[in-house]
């Protein structure tokens, strides 16, 4: 019933429970809407720097009557009791968590130097996003992830959590690496990650892990997600709407080829912001 007290039918996203199984173990359960369980799965056990590479997996079987994900490695996961053992609760809707220190290892991610976005195509990127249909248009209740080579859309995924929807995508692209398709999805200089999710630290960590080095919100950015960005080399754009943009770190990766009409007097640089 709606606020004049009108009734109607509605969609409704379906929430299900999917618990992953390594090697027998329980490892954690997720909540997802499940259109690609088995790109989310892997997703989430690259970016829990579980695993390194596909190479590692045998097989990850989904059984939705039972609300199961089993992953068989081909020579187990090292320390994975120890690896496990700290959990740390992160801001992602529904609580997301990850295993670990948030900040490990980042100092050894490198991503392309030469990667830059033009000012056109992150207003195509914008505009793309604006067109698709989505869950989120017909029932609201998720969030968007998006993986764009240039203007070009190669994924889009929704969640209820965004950390389950950029996990789909790591999922997918660590598979076309595998498959040797990695030059579909583009090298990584051309690359660029979406998402409707503010970018918190473990949003830039995880694009950072994929080798993803331009990150477009529609939402806004937290301290410590800036102080990743800035340390990996990861340019961040946030409040990306219609045609404005604010730029957070990295701006020399911004090229300006599109300058609003009334643009204010003296724009002539990206609005890099300080903390």
């Amino acid at each position: 019933m709606d606020q004049h007290g009108q009734r109607d039918t509605l969609h409704i996203p379906a929430e299900r429970d999917l618990t992953v199984y390594v090697d027998k173990r329980e490892l954690v359960t997720l909540m997802t809407l499940g259109a690609h369980p088995e790109w989310l799965v892997l997703g989430y056990l690259l970016n829990q720097r579980l695993v390194k590479s596909v190479d590692e997996i045998e097989s990850i079987t989904v059984d939705w009557d039972v609300g199961a994900a089993s992953v068989k490695t081909r020579q187990g996961i090292d320390r994975i009791e120890e690896r496990t053992a700290k959990r740390v609760v992160t801001t992602g809707c529904g609580q997301g968590s990850v295993f670990g220190n948030l900040m490990d290892e980042i100092d050894q991610i490198r991503l392309p130097e030469e990667a830059e976005l033009r000012q056109s195509v992150l207003y195509d990127i914008v505009n793309a996003i604006r067109l698709k249909e989505s869950t989120y248009k017909s029932a609201g209740s998720v969030h968007a992830c998006a993986l764009f080579r240039g203007s070009e859309l190669l994924l889009f995924v929704e969640d209820v959590g965004r950390h389950n929807a950029v996990d789909t995508i790591a999922g997918w692209m660590a598979l076309q690496q595998a498959l040797g398709a990695g030059a579909a999805a583009g090298g990584a200089a051309g690359r660029v990650f979406y998402t409707t999710g503010r970018l918190t630290s473990e949003m830039v960590i995880k694009s950072a892990q994929m080798g993803v080095p331009v990150v477009v919100s529609r939402s806004g950015i937290t301290e410590m997600g800036l102080e990743v960005a800035r340390k990996v080399g990861l340019c961040a754009v946030g409040r990306a709407t219609n045609k404005r943009f604010l730029c957070y770190s990295h701006p020399q990766r911004l090229v300006l080829d599109a300058m609003p009409v009334e643009a204010p007097t003296g724009a002539g640089e990206p609005r890099a912001l300080t903390a």
